[in-house]
């Protein structure tokens, strides 16, 4: 009488192919979702960009990032609602005196691994002299 089923051979090579195409693509998944958090960060800082455009038209000065009237906060209008996660963190790189003229910050998001510097003419991606990336949100603060 033959009984019939699988080998131990046989399981310990379908137990290695498996473990080989899990090692494979799982590092491809984990970049993916990195990528997905870097695009939310861009999308705030280009919502913050654009609000930050409409109030030099309006007021013909830039906002500086804070809670108070007339200040940049996560209630502004046009201000993405990716801004307002607890991951987001931004960094206020203007000082009162540059800000009716310019204005430099920092957007990234914990879990993505690019930190977006923001001024009026530019976009820059880990640009130098950015804050740097940190997955803690050190050195930044979540948007008012």
């Amino acid at each position: 009488m033959q009984i019939e089923g699988f080998t131990l051979i046989e399981l310990l090579i379908v137990i290695a192919i498996i473990g080989i195409l899990a090692s494979v693509l799982i590092p491809g998944v984990l970049a993916a979702n990195k990528r997905a958090y870097d695009t939310s960060a861009q999308a705030c800082g280009k919502s913050i960009q654009t609000a930050q455009a409409i109030a030099q038209v309006d007021f013909k000065s830039y906002l500086m990032v804070g809670t108070g009237s007339g200040e940049l906060s996560r209630s502004t209008d046009g201000v993405n609602a990716a801004c307002a996660f607890s991951d987001m963190f931004v960094k206020e790189r203007s000082t009162a005196g540059s800000i009716v003229s310019d204005y430099t910050i920092d957007v990234w998001d914990r879990r993505g691994g690019h930190v977006f510097t923001l001024s009026p003419s530019s976009f820059l991606k880990d640009a130098l002299g950015a804050t740097a990336f940190s997955s803690t949100g050190g050195g930044g603060s979540n948007l008012p």
